[in-house]
């Protein structure tokens, strides 16, 4: 399997970092199977930090980590994914305990619609609904060392 990550840095030796803010599936290491997605959080990244947008590309074998580590997996964006995000962007670390979290990604769009879900504006069908209808990209995150030793740096590239 190839993973992306987007930064301002190259990243050959990926390590779990507590975030300033509260993101999706907690502290970890944040990774895509989607390289646009990551061209586009590099930008991103750049805007708030300076530096130039670089692509990092590794590879893990899926099989072995899946098999050896502890997975949280979210196939979509159901109840349970929708409540587990909603806890770790409220600072709770719900997968303390778990080396690999993987499921569909809150980008910018589906942010608002978290948003709306958390200061009560609609419902928890009404926020699910919504979210069937929006492409999500998946989020492969390492949330501890364990998990770490199952991925290889292949590159960086920086993006134009």
């Amino acid at each position: 399997m190839i993973l992306y990550h987007g930064s301002n840095m190259e990243v050959s030796a990926p390590k779990i970092l507590i975030p300033s803010h509260a993101l999706d599936f907690g502290p970890g290491f944040y990774t895509t199977l989607n390289r646009d997605q990551a061209v586009d959080f590099a930008s991103k990244v750049v805007l708030r930090r300076g530096g130039v947008p670089i692509v990092n590309e590794y590879e893990i074998n899926e099989k072995m980590a899946f098999e050896l580590c502890d997975v949280l997996k979210f196939d979509q964006p159901n109840e349970v994914w929708l409540d587990f995000v909603c806890t770790c962007r409220d600072g709770c670390n719900a997968a303390e305990g778990r080396d690999l979290i993987f499921g569909p990604v809150a980008n910018d769009d589906v942010y608002r619609t978290l948003a709306l879900y958390r200061e009560g504006e609609i419902t928890k069908d009404e926020t699910l609904a919504r979210l069937k209808i929006k492409q999500l990209y998946n989020q492969l995150v390492f949330a501890t060392a364990k998990a770490l030793a199952f991925i290889r740096f292949r590159k960086s590239e920086v993006i134009a």
